[in-house]
């Protein structure tokens, strides 16, 4: 993994949540990047709107703050899959940079 997409520090869930709770719908956009690692089987059920709903209506497993300054937050999707979003939240609003679909296993394990 690249240096710069490594978490290098965990943010509290509950702070996690308390930062996106003030943008509303509108102030997320996905970018020409978010989708590019999907088969076009994949691109046909992930589309923005879903993707805002993994962050404005659930509850993730991890966040973080990358090297890179962005954030990657980790969401239950399904069985033994979880959903890595990779985040660049500004002042104005958040952008979905891109996500991954990854296996529960590969979810990053942060030192205490």
């Amino acid at each position: 993994m690249i240096k710069g997409h490594r978490i290098e520090k965990e943010i509290a869930v509950q702070e996690f949540l308390d930062i996106i709770s003030s943008y509303s719908p509108d102030k997320i956009k996905c970018t020409g990047h978010t989708f590019f690692r999907l088969s076009e089987e994949q691109r046909k059920f992930f589309k923005c709107k879903e993707l805002k709903v993994f962050l404005l209506e659930k509850v993730p497993v991890l966040a973080g703050l990358q090297h890179n300054k962005n954030h990657a937050v980790f969401y239950e999707y399904k069985e033994n899959t979880v959903i890595r979003l990779i985040l660049d939240i500004s002042l104005t609003g958040i952008q979905i940079v891109t996500f991954y679909i990854i296996g529960k296993k590969n979810i990053p394990r942060m030192q205490k």
